[in-house]
């Protein structure tokens, strides 16, 4: 009788193993799609910060969540702006940031990629605003305290953070493609193409 009841249970979280896959891969195939559209990808995040904005300022309360998640933020932020290979850390053999005008120009690897700095911080959103949704986690604090504490950290790391780009003289958003501009054209209207 009981490889008879065994027989089932272990048929059903077989069953239930494989939907969890599927779901799992269907979940993979749409994140994969969304990889090219980054722009449509921040928007949908900015709707959801937008969203949980309003959760917490009609609930009037889950201070300490929203606190929560702005230093799990400024930490990603940190991994974001970040060389994957810190100068100061661990010299390398390999490609490091350029110190010097006539170093040889090397892009900027980040710590944390720009698709993996999205999914964190929407992943981190979604958690927060689920957690909304239960009191136990609505704990009475003096928002504004916890505001500018904040505030300090925030300036206090970045500055912390830009002194580290200046003294390794990288910049971690580039605008488009660097082009070289040789020696400046002649003003005069004989060295001009026509199209």
């Amino acid at each position: 009788m009981e490889g008879v009841g065994g027989d089932g249970s272990s048929a059903a979280a077989a069953a239930l193993n494989q939907r969890r896959h599927e779901a799992s891969k269907l979940f993979q195939y749409y994140l994969d799609k969304s990889t090219p559209h980054a722009l449509y990808r921040w928007i949908g995040t900015a709707i959801l910060v937008f969203v949980f904005a309003l959760r917490i300022f009609y609930a009037q309360g889950f201070y300490i969540i929203a606190y929560g998640l702005g230093i799990y933020i400024l930490n990603l932020l940190i991994g974001f702006l970040s060389p994957l290979v810190d100068p100061e850390l661990e010299p390398s053999d390999g490609p490091t940031l350029p110190t010097k005008g006539s170093d040889e120009f090397k892009p900027f690897i980040r710590r944390l990629p720009e698709f993996k700095f999205w999914y964190a911080i929407t992943k981190a959103f979604c958690v927060a605003f689920f957690m909304t949704f239960f009191s136990a986690f609505d704990v009475p604090v003096f928002w504004p305290i916890l505001l500018c504490y904040w505030i300090v950290l925030f300036v206090l790391t970045m500055k912390r953070q830009i002194m580290h780009m200046i003294k390794y003289r990288y910049i971690p958003f580039s605008i488009g493609k660097q082009k070289y501009s040789g020696k400046k054209a002649s003003a005069s209207p004989s060295s001009s193409r026509a199209d």
